[in-house]
């Protein structure tokens, strides 16, 4: 028998201890599973003990099996492992959802009907551990967190729910320390598996997420020791107008385990129930259950414009790129307390096509990530990309928006007048800071906030539907839109921080400033060519 199916034979003759009849994983478990096995113990080279399939990233909807069966995983591997006092691994980001893979784990030790698994393990339960007799390797229970795994040196590691680590501020550094001490044995793995995130994919979930569908849709070759395992629908099913997802008759395609632990039957029972509480209800579910990556138009009190948001962005928008190819550009400001975003936008019409170019840029003090936990990992993760800064002094957010103020006025892209939207409270250090450059005060508008932004809102979500607002596709702005909660008042609407709850909506509130004034059809202080502004012009 060969390695790959000896591997499977053993997890085979597991039993399912919370089943009743406790039947054999040769019978209850899926197919699915098994082929991940044989790869995984199938790639490892004789002559040098390496695995080749050194990594699985195993993306799999509620209610398939998926922490049972990273539990059969781990017992599978301890069976076969051959190194002495070893260490493997059950992480979750929560004590909670670590213990439950090492209950599966210990149930399966305690339900095997021969008595020999019993035998050969020892289970230390107020230790979560579980020992090989034999070996002396161990399988333990720890939670996700830096003060924990630093240092850790193991060769089998199962990451379960990785979907929730995306808000976890330090989870690409405690990544970094779980691969890192895997290094020096060749046979190592490590098997992360989760749902969909029900938001938009943030932190170290995003950046594996992306990694492994580009090894799955070949874009990535070099030096690839991951499989993937991805069970969701394609793009165009995902991001269809219709929502293609909601057809029952599709969703075996994402439910590997369909006729075992699940079936469609309760899934369409539970489904009509989530419709029964509303759209967004039905938003949370298709995430958890089929997989659907959250879009922008997640809730149904969204902004409209967040339908279209996705879609008008290109990557090659930046603040430089409108500022080569604009005729005029307008500012706008939101934001700025301790406890809050600064943010800024930069709406530029492009002098050919007319088209509206967006760019933005947000600050945060230290303030804001002790006090909105919550979102620290966001704003980390926005700050590592560029798109934020944490400010290292109190008053860095006002001299840096100063400075693209002073840049763009120097370029001579701003009007004459009403060049800078802001709201009219609570701003007077920033607009001392503004006329400090020599930038006339005729050049900043208090621009009306509430249901008076009604204008910027709607004429921006036509301008987005019509193709002639593009951005840069900053994650930020998108994780902004999401944030955004539409609240009809009478004929006008409404979109404040206050009703966006705990996250930032400051950029885009900044975006709606920055396009009340695009939207007067300013002309900028100079017609000369831009290039001979920037010094640039050869003749």
């Amino acid at each position: 028998m060969d390695a790959a199916e000896e591997a499977v034979a053993i997890y085979n003759n597991l039993h399912l201890p919370d089943v009743p009849g406790t039947p054999a994983l040769e019978e209850a478990g899926g197919e699915w599973m098994r082929d991940i096995i044989r790869a995984v113990f199938g790639s490892t080279e004789a002559s040098t003990n390496i695995r080749m399939v050194g990594e699985v990233f195993c993306l799999v909807p509620k209610k398939n099996s998926k922490t049972t069966n990273a539990a059969a995983l781990a017992i599978t591997f301890l069976l076969l492992n051959q190194r002495k006092h070893a260490d493997l691994l059950l992480i979750g980001p929560t004590q909670k959802i670590s213990e439950t893979a090492f209950e599966q784990a210990k149930g399966m030790i305690e339900a095997d009907p021969e008595g020999y698994l019993q035998k050969r393990f020892h289970i230390q339960d107020h230790k979560k551990t579980i020992q090989d007799r034999v070996t002396k390797a161990r399988l333990m229970v720890r939670t996700f967190g830096m003060e924990v795994l630093t240092g850790v040196k193991p060769i089998f590691v199962v990451i379960d729910e990785v979907h929730i680590l995306g808000g976890i501020p330090y989870s690409a550094d405690v990544l970094r320390q779980i691969r890192g001490g895997m290094l020096p044995f060749p046979e190592a793995l490590l098997f992360m598996i989760t749902t969909q995130s029900d938001h938009l994919p943030s932190g170290v979930f995003k950046s594996e997420l992306q990694y492994a569908r580009g090894v799955r849709d070949g874009r990535i070759t070099e030096g690839v020791r991951l499989l993937p395992v991805l069970y969701e629908f394609p793009e165009e099913i995902q991001r269809s107008e219709d929502k293609l997802w909601l057809d029952p008759d599709i969703w075996y395609m994402v439910t590997p385990n369909v006729g075992r632990s699940i079936s469609i039957d309760r899934m369409v029972t539970a489904f009509q129930r989530a419709q029964e509480d509303g759209d967004e209800e039905v938003a949370a579910w298709a995430t958890q259950h089929l997989n659907v990556e959250v879009g922008l138009a997640l809730h149904s009190n969204r902004w409209l414009g967040a339908d279209y948001w996705l879609a008008a962005g290109d990557k090659s928008v930046t603040l430089d790129s409108i500022m080569d190819s604009a005729e005029v550009c307008c500012v706008g400001i939101d934001g700025g307390g301790l406890d809050d975003l600064l943010g800024v936008a930069v709406i530029g019409r492009h002098r050919k096509t007319k088209q509206w170019m967006h760019w933005a840029k947000a600050w945060a003090h230290p303030d804001v990530l002790r006090r909105r936990k919550s979102i620290a990992g966001r704003l980390e993760e926005f700050a590592r990309l560029g798109q934020l800064t944490i400010c290292t002094e109190p008053t860095q957010d006002i001299i840096e928006v100063a400075d693209i103020i002073d840049q763009l006025n120097s370029s001579r892209l701003l009007p004459a007048s009403a060049a800078v939207g802001l709201d009219p409270y609570g701003v007077a250090a920033l607009i001392d800071e503004i006329s400090s450059r020599n930038i006339p005060d005729d050049m900043m508008l208090g621009i009306g906030q509430g249901t008076r932004l009604s204008p910027a809102i709607w004429g921006l979500e036509r301008k987005l539907k019509d193709g002639t607002f593009v951005h840069g596709g900053q994650e930020l702005m998108a994780w902004c839109v999401e944030n955004a909660v539409a609240e009809q008042r009478g004929n006008a609407i409404l979109i404040t921080k206050q009703t966006a709850g705990k996250s930032k909506i400051d950029p885009l509130v900044a975006t709606y400033n920055a396009v009340m004034l695009m939207a007067r059809n300013p002309e900028a202080s100079s017609t000369e060519s831009v290039y001979s502004r920037r010094g640039l012009l050869m003749v």
